[in-house]
């Protein structure tokens, strides 16, 4: 079983659920893949699905946290400004 592969499932799952730190481990489980995929192709081991899995996972936790980044950064300026608007 190759330990990159393994490390980048691991990765790509917790990159969905912990938010901001998700950014970065949504990063590190694409680029163990990468690798993972690499090395396995040049040693024939296990954990093609795996290294596949921690992908699409990871692609999918920065795809998440980066539009939770965008949510909470849009909100923050519409509610900064709205106070300005109408203030109380």
């Amino acid at each position: 079983m190759n330990n990159k592969a393994m490390t980048s499932f691991i990765t790509g799952i917790m990159s969905i659920f912990i938010p901001l730190v998700g950014i970065v481990l949504g990063i590190m489980g694409i680029l163990y893949a990468r690798r993972g995929l690499k090395e396995i192709e040049l040693t024939g081991e296990e954990g093609r699905t795996y290294a596949v899995a921690g992908k699409v996972c990871s692609s999918i936790g920065l795809a998440i946290q980066i539009v939770l980044f965008i949510i909470v950064l849009l909100s923050y300026f519409v509610f900064s400004s709205f106070h300005q608007i109408f203030p109380s």
